[in-house]
């Protein structure tokens, strides 16, 4: 199976969050960080059981700013905790405060330092 193509590139970044969501009783509000962000929504790890297209709310601590969002990946569980992917309902490319690489971005393409060569005239 070929792996879907990423809408935009996840920067890796632990940013604290709050996630609610639930129904009823099974309501929850939980204090998290992610583990990547996008334009399209963050990774993060919930204890809060939630399944596929259930409709959540991120909450940017930084910032106070909300976001209603859909669980759009549900993976790993390790411990008490899951892998959880999700998407914002509606575009927030400022969600984060944080400049993203444009969409054409390669990581291939970053320029290494280059070797120092001496200075022709002795100097450094």
């Amino acid at each position: 199976m070929l792996a879907e193509r990423r809408q935009t590139h996840r920067v890796q970044i632990s940013m604290p969050v709050m996630v609610r969501g639930g129904r009823g009783n099974g309501k929850f509000l939980e204090e998290v960080r992610t583990v990547a962000v996008n334009r399209q929504g963050c990774v993060l790890w919930l204890t809060a059981e939630v399944g596929r297209d259930d409709q959540l709310t991120v909450v940017n601590a930084s910032t106070a700013e909300e976001a209603p969002c859909t669980v759009a990946y549900v993976g790993l569980k390790q411990d008490a905790k899951t892998e959880i992917g999700l998407k914002f309902v509606q575009p927030a490319p400022r969600f984060w405060n944080i400049a993203f690489p444009p969409d054409d971005w390669n990581p291939d393409d970053r320029k290494r330092p280059e070797k120092a060569q001496p200075s022709p005239h002795g100097l450094k």
